[in-house]
């Protein structure tokens, strides 16, 4: 954080005015890369109150339990054909071992984003958040995150939201602590919006 905030001005009065960010840590496994699933364009607590129904409805969710529900359950728990969909393929993979996520925590970046992304469903946006949040890596950077890429526009007074390729050109600038800089950007987003996260 010390680093960042001294390479890139911009950054420091989120820290001046909110504090360090959290980590939004999530634990490794089915049941949060399920979750992470469940969020992709949707609002966080749309996709939040779905799990809940989903845990209350599964409890213990497994893969097994998961892949027991049938079409309209998953429905009424809040997912879509298509998430539904993917959630079956993500959970048959991880139950017939074509998927083992606790491998992924030893393996680099690119060979996680390649296992996850094999799957229907899950693409880069959707590893990148797993890679951040739940293996806790310290270089990566979601270009295709919308508050990200709102707050970076804000911060750094651009007059458009920056797409996924000016994300990665962006993002350049606080390598190797990109993930650093998620959190602080995000964290900018969510306090000028009065959210905690």
């Amino acid at each position: 954080m010390a680093e960042l905030t001294t390479r890139d001005p911009d950054l420091r009065p989120i820290v001046e005015r909110f504090g360090l960010p959290p980590l939004w840590d999530r634990r490794p496994g089915f049941a949060t890369l399920l979750h992470i699933i469940l969020e992709q364009q949707v609002s966080l607590s749309s996709a939040q109150a779905a799990f809940d129904r989903l845990r209350a409805a599964t409890d213990p969710l497994t893969p097994g339990t998961f892949l027991a529900l049938s079409d309209e359950a998953l429905l009424r728990i809040g997912f879509s054909r298509q998430k539904a969909r993917y959630g079956r393929a993500l959970a048959t993979a991880v139950e017939a071992g074509t998927l083992d996520l606790d491998a992924l925590e030893s393996e680099d970046d690119a060979t996680v984003d390649d296992a996850l992304q094999a799957l229907p469903g899950i693409g880069p946006w959707t590893s990148t958040i797993y890679l951040l949040m739940v293996l806790g890596r310290p270089d990566v950077w979601p270009v295709g995150d919308i508050a990200l890429a709102t707050s970076v526009a804000e911060l750094k007074g651009l007059d458009h939201r920056p797409d996924v390729i000016e994300m990665a050109t962006l993002g350049e600038a606080w390598r190797p602590y990109r993930s650093v800089a998620a959190r602080l950007f995000w964290l900018d987003y969510l306090r000028k919006r009065g959210r905690s996260g």
